[in-house]
């Protein structure tokens, strides 16, 4: 029984070693938490407006970016490869986007171009967020809040 329960533990400790030490632990969590605060900065902006994809949806979508780089990093990717995993994600944020598009019979307008743009852009920050890529991360973040915010007020 206690030979049962070492392999089962010594399992369990095998199965969590993918964080090795202190160093990477906080390279991981700085890279998640970086990528769910500009996604937060983002979603918050579309909340204030009302939009159906909002806080919560841009939080998720820039981790979920992140952690699809964050982990093949993690392993060792090669860049070509890498360059395929980051194909991926933007094809299936695409659908998602798609999902924000709304166009209602009789009516000329489309709407949610937007917010489908800004859960694109929240993609592209979470990859560079999960890529340690942090700065580039907040400079789009602000890029993006300047779109969504200030030139608004300049349309029409």
């Amino acid at each position: 029984m206690a030979e049962t329960a070492s392999i089962i533990w010594n399992t369990l400790i095998q199965e969590f070693s993918d964080i090795p030490d202190a160093a990477e632990a906080t390279r991981l969590v700085t890279r998640l938490a970086m990528a769910i605060l500009l996604g937060a900065a983002i979603g918050y902006e579309r909340e204030l407006k009302g939009k159906s994809a909002g806080l919560r949806t841009h939080m998720l979508v820039s981790l979920g970016a992140a952690i699809f780089v964050l982990v093949p990093l993690q392993s060792g990717i090669e860049a070509a490869d890498m360059s395929r995993v980051i194909q991926g994600v933007i094809a299936g944020i695409g659908f998602l986007g798609a999902g924000a598009i709304i166009k209602l019979s009789g009516d000329p307008e489309v709407k949610g171009l937007t917010t489908a743009a800004s859960i694109w852009v929240a993609a592209g920050i979470g990859i560079a967020a999960g890529m340690g890529r942090e700065a580039t991360a907040v400079v789009t973040t602000l890029a993006a809040l300047f779109i969504l915010a200030i030139v608004r007020r300049y349309e029409s």
